[in-house]
């Protein structure tokens, strides 16, 4: 039973992403962008200060940069998103839930954006998760729209995804009003920073109860029902967006806990959880370079 139990484990990592390749899921070669080139507003005491890496985490963060990693030309869908790893809002989980995703999503044809953004409950932290760090969310999106067609990217199929504590700025930026009343810094500021669409994997509950929802973006939603943190606000954001009439799909898996991320998992039906991610990507038209503009603002 052990034996046939890994190979099917084998066969399913090999099926992982439902694009057609075995190849494996390495990040691909990626360029760092600045995305408030004149530094983060707040964060000019600690402007030059290095950011901390370790193992599997980045932290110390003040100069907020997207990690782009372009999809292939010849699979290029024109779809994008911008990835927020979790870690409490303390740490990054930065492979786990950043390049290896951003790999994945390459594999499906998206454009991915890995968002370093700042960190607003590390130890002397003068952030705030509801400011400088969606701040840097809103900054995120806006850049890339902006610079869309250097990536092939149609501007209005740009997405949000986020994990855990990303999720909560996933759900703070998507679900919840824009602030007004800041002024522009440059002519990126004017562009809209509403996702197309939001993909929120076992997210927290910030931004919850959602005050803008019936605007909200279609979203995807997945989770653990064993995740003490995050099942029932995964459960809570759906009921929101279905009550207001917004398309959303919702994943529970039996007895799955916090954190599977791509391959952290013994279950084959959560590690599977990116199919059903392309599933929806592909029927909702996400992946289709025909999808009317009108129908992706909805």
């Amino acid at each position: 039973m052990q034996i046939v139990r890994r190979m099917l484990m084998v066969l399913a990592g090999a099926l992982l992403i439902a694009a057609g390749d075995p190849a494996p899921v390495v990040p691909p070669a990626s360029t760092s962008i600045r995305i408030w080139p004149h530094g983060a507003p707040g964060s000019a005491a600690r402007a030059g200060e290095p950011e901390i890496a370790r193992d599997y985490w980045v932290r110390n963060i003040h100069d907020p940069t997207l990690i782009a990693f372009p999809a292939p030309a010849r699979r290029n869908s024109g779809a994008a998103l911008v990835i927020l790893p979790g870690g409490a809002h303390k740490f990054l989980v930065w492979e786990n839930e950043g390049t290896k995703v951003a790999a994945a999503l390459n594999r499906m044809g998206v454009s991915a954006f890995v968002l370093k953004y700042r960190l607003a409950k590390e130890e002397g932290s003068p952030y705030s998760v509801a400011g400088e760090s969606a701040d840097d969310v809103r900054r995120a999106i806006r850049w890339v729209r902006g610079n869309a067609a250097r990536y092939g990217i149609d501007p209005s199929r740009v997405g949000l995804m986020g994990f855990s504590a990303g999720g909560e700025l996933v759900t703070l930026v998507a679900d919840n009003p824009t602030p007004t009343g800041r002024p522009a810094t440059d002519a990126l500021d004017r562009l809209s920073a509403r996702p197309d669409f939001q993909v929120l994997v076992f997210p927290g509950p910030a931004g919850q109860p959602a005050t803008a929802v019936k605007s909200a973006p279609p979203a995807f939603i997945v989770a653990g029902s064993r995740d003490e943190c995050c099942a029932a606000p995964s459960v809570a954001l759906y009921e929101q967006l279905r009550r207001a009439g917004v398309s959303a799909e919702l994943h529970l898996f039996a007895d799955a806990g916090h954190a599977f991320n791509l391959d952290e998992t013994d279950r084959l039906s959560v590690l599977h959880w990116p199919d059903r991610l392309h599933d929806w990507l592909v029927d909702g038209g996400w992946l289709d370079a025909r999808r009317p503009q009108a129908a992706a603002a909805q």
